[in-house]
């Protein structure tokens, strides 16, 4: 996709940071960095937003990341590298980041499982991480 201008936050960059904010909220609420990496991964391949993705790839590279992870991320209900954690937190991520596909966005299943890994606080940061990376795929259109 062609963009139609530049990344609106870089015309009125006053807007990006209560998003730089609320991201490194998520962070110090003990989220573990990778789970937030893979996130950002599987909002961004949902979102097709390649700027997205060139980023967070790089930095889950950059924070150790293995090749084989980021590869079978958008396949993770079958592949053997993910935790239970990690699990539930891309089954929310999908569940949020395609809200409007459903007429429970966010089906009690995937609701639960999330809240055996995270605890509230964290819970709270993972939703809030996840909208973000969503607010960053829309702006890069």
């Amino acid at each position: 996709m062609q963009p139609r201008m530049p990344n609106p936050a870089t015309i009125i960059t006053e807007a990006m940071k209560p998003t730089q904010s609320m991201w490194a909220a998520a962070y110090a609420a003990g989220i573990p960095p990778a789970i937030l990496g893979l996130v950002h991964l599987r909002a961004s391949q949902i979102n097709g937003c390649a700027v997205c993705l060139d980023g967070a790839a790089r930095g889950a590279r950059k924070a150790g990341e293995s090749d084989e992870r980021m590869f079978t991320v958008s396949a993770w209900r079958d592949s053997p590298f993910f935790t239970d954690a990690e699990r539930a937190a891309l089954a929310l991520t999908e569940s949020i980041t395609r809200i409007a596909d459903d007429k429970d966005p966010v089906p009690d299943d995937v609701w639960n499982e999330a809240t055996k890994h995270f605890p509230e606080r964290q819970l709270a940061a993972l939703v809030i991480a996840i909208a973000t990376v969503n607010v960053w795929n829309r702006l890069n259109v």
